[in-house]
């Protein structure tokens, strides 16, 4: 059992942090509005701290789950940032989904410390953290991952180190791209059915064994056919996501024109009013269509 943190008490991180002191290890939350990791130490026990700086003194792990890479700047950084509060050997796990620029820099100013950094982005959203089912993608030193592994076992059903610093922020970038494009084809399938007169739900239970079966089908085909869209990963952070594939992807090359697409949807859907949305309201914006 370690002596850990937990930065970013989101949708996300709330119940990470959970399945951490659940599994036994010690616990202290930051959190930007302070009442959120008062309501955590309330449910789990543990400790909060003031500051990110606070939270991460004595951990051998700091944890965090955030917005943006201006947020994980935020928390790390600066005379109150947790970098400020770690001890040389610790750890600092990162599972905010963020650019692979902000990646490296922060890995390069740990290293400075004399600290490890992990990217660790997630995959599963809110429902995987709250059941401690994420797949988690995983970029860094050889050394630090398997010292952090055991860690992120306690919310993971996947733990898989992909390469050097910002591999795992690579990783995710093709989760995201891959997810992009499968719930546009399957919004436009329901959407077919509908105009078409067939039962939609019977559809899936024909299709969704055979070669067009996905985990978005499965998970998000009943919502998606009753029209409630108010459950799961926000079009506002997806946008956010895609921003940040197809500047990498002028940066590397890559061609994604499919990705590109999917994002102007996902600003149809937005100036539909469903910036909070989850990500198959894609069908939304079909049906808004005519």
């Amino acid at each position: 059992m370690a002596k850990t943190a937990f930065l970013g008490l989101g949708v996300m991180g709330y119940p990470m942090a959970g399945h951490m002191a659940k599994a036994g290890h010690e616990v202290t939350v930051y959190n930007r509005t302070a009442a959120k990791a008062d309501k955590w130490v309330a449910e789990y026990g543990g400790a909060a701290a003031a500051t990110p700086r606070e939270a991460a003194q004595g951990a051998d792990f700091v944890m965090a789950c955030v917005g943006n890479d201006d947020d994980l700047r935020g928390i790390c950084t600066g005379e109150d940032g947790a970098f400020a509060g770690m001890s040389s050997g610790a750890t600092f796990v990162d599972h905010t989904t963020v650019s692979q620029q902000v990646t490296l820099e922060l890995a390069e100013q740990a290293a400075e410390r004399g600290l490890g950094f992990v990217d660790a982005p997630v995959s599963g959203g809110q429902a995987g953290a709250e059941n401690g089912q994420l797949v988690i993608m995983c970029g860094g030193d050889q050394s630090n991952y398997d010292a952090a592994e055991p860690v992120m076992q306690s919310y993971a059903k996947l733990c898989k180190r992909l390469g050097d610093s910002g591999a795992g922020q690579l990783c995710k970038m093709v989760n995201q791209i891959c997810i992009a494009g499968l719930v546009q084809g399957l919004s436009e399938g329901l959407h077919f059915a509908e105009k078409a007169g067939l039962d939609g739900a019977a559809v899936v239970d024909v299709i969704g064994g055979g070669a067009a079966g996905s985990w978005q089908m499965v998970n998000r085909y009943q919502t998606m056919i009753a029209d409630e869209f108010e459950h799961g990963f926000a079009v506002d952070w997806m946008r956010k996501d895609l921003d940040i594939c197809l500047r990498t992807a002028n940066e590397n090359g890559a061609s994604l024109p499919v990705t590109a697409l999917v994002d102007q949807f996902y600003k149809d859907v937005q100036k539909l009013g469903g910036g909070r949305w989850d990500t198959s309201s894609l069908i939304k914006r079909l049906r808004a269509m005519g």
